[in-house]
């Protein structure tokens, strides 16, 4: 068969068989999309426009290849879109580790291996099977890797809608799930996108600790924790630092708080599933790692590429934020003049937060 040959009921048998090799693979749902997403350019410049992005430099460096698949990856026709869920099991319920300041949030999808290891090479494997079935398919696969509107796309293909918070959601599944994409040649046809199911609900909105939900489907990224104590270099802005409360990998307020979530279920994808007891640990112990143990328990995790510094920077204001002890203010001393002194300012911060709790 080729690409000359191809007619409507030959490209609808390959979606359906391109849908059934996916769930074999692992993957919860799969759309086809076509490659107009010229709305989803218009509120990227707008979002752009605001400096919503922060340091995020790469979101505007490569122009419109972003929201054109055709730029970034010329003969592109079609895009599939993949979800793969990723809530583990068994593992501390949420809540419950936010609200003991002893302990350390970290947000859920980085509990066990690194996404982009796990979803790349099951999407690479994909591919590979319709290249069988059509040998002048071509094509790239993308997880989080590249400038792709990801969820745009996502929501183009059926997978579900994107919430005010700027999540993808979906009615069977919420949001606790990553996304991955092909760029293919194939004129496959497409699936229908799905209505918004937000209604009036601004739970996200309401429950965001530090407000960076500033407008339905506008997150200014300076704001937002996860931004704050993954993609930050820098000194966290004082103001920031109490709301931080005890997450110091991302934040997941948001989807907990989203009325969709109870419908999730959890992963069975094993490399998903919670390693070094990050889904409760507790704040000193983590603080206490030296840079040999962090890079050791973090391998294969994707907290390792925020660097040992930003770490420590994070957990220095979560301990802050700690009900107050001597055994806190001393192992925060420990790391002083060690990192720099952007780290030192924040254990600096902590240490006056602790002293100011202790009369």
């Amino acid at each position: 068969m080729s690409l000359k040959t191809l007619d409507p009921e030959l490209l609808e048998r390959l979606v359906i068989q391109i849908k059934k090799w996916s769930l074999t693979l692992g993957f919860q749902k799969t759309g086809i999309s076509d490659i107009n997403l010229s709305q989803a350019e218009l509120l990227l410049e707008n979002w752009l426009k605001n400096n919503f992005q922060g340091d995020m430099d790469y979101m505007s460096k490569h122009g419109t290849k972003r929201s054109r698949p055709d730029e970034l990856e010329p003969g592109t026709l079609r895009v599939i879109s993949v979800r793969m869920d990723y809530f583990p099991a068994p593992s501390k319920e949420p809540w419950s580790v936010l609200n003991d300041a002893s302990l350390g949030y970290v947000s859920r999808y980085a509990l066990g291996r690194d996404y982009h290891k796990v979803i790349r090479k099951k999407l690479q494997r994909l591919a590979s099977l319709i290249e069988g079935y059509e040998p002048e398919l071509k094509y790239r696969v993308f997880v989080d890797s590249a400038p792709v509107l990801e969820k745009a796309l996502a929501e183009k293909a059926g997978l579900g809608w994107i919430g005010k918070h700027s999540n993808l959601l979906s009615r069977e599944a919420g949001s606790w799930f990553f996304l991955g994409e092909i760029y293919i040649n194939l004129p496959l046809p497409i699936d229908n996108d799905v209505s918004s199911h937000c209604g009036k609900c601004t739970s996200c909105i309401d429950d965001c600790p530090t407000k960076a939900i500033v407008a339905p489907y506008q997150v200014d990224a300076r704001r937002c924790i996860s931004y704050l104590t993954i993609e930050n270099k820098k000194s966290i802005p004082v103001e920031f630092r109490k709301p931080m409360g005890n997450r110091i990998y991302g934040c997941d307020d948001c989807q907990l708080v989203c009325p969709w979530n109870k419908f999730s279920e959890a992963s069975s994808e094993t490399d998903y599933s919670v390693r070094h007891s990050l889904d409760c640990e507790n704040l000193l112990t983590l603080f206490q790692w030296d840079e040999e143990t962090f890079l050791k328990n973090t391998e294969g995790s994707p907290i390792r590429r925020i660097g040992y510094s930003s770490w420590i920077r994070n957990i220095a204001v979560a301990l802050g934020n700690s009900p107050y002890s001597s055994k806190v203010i001393n192992t925060l001393n420990s790391k002083k003049n060690t990192l720099g002194e952007m780290v030192d300012e924040h254990i600096s911060w902590a240490i006056e937060q602790q002293e100011m709790k202790s009369g």
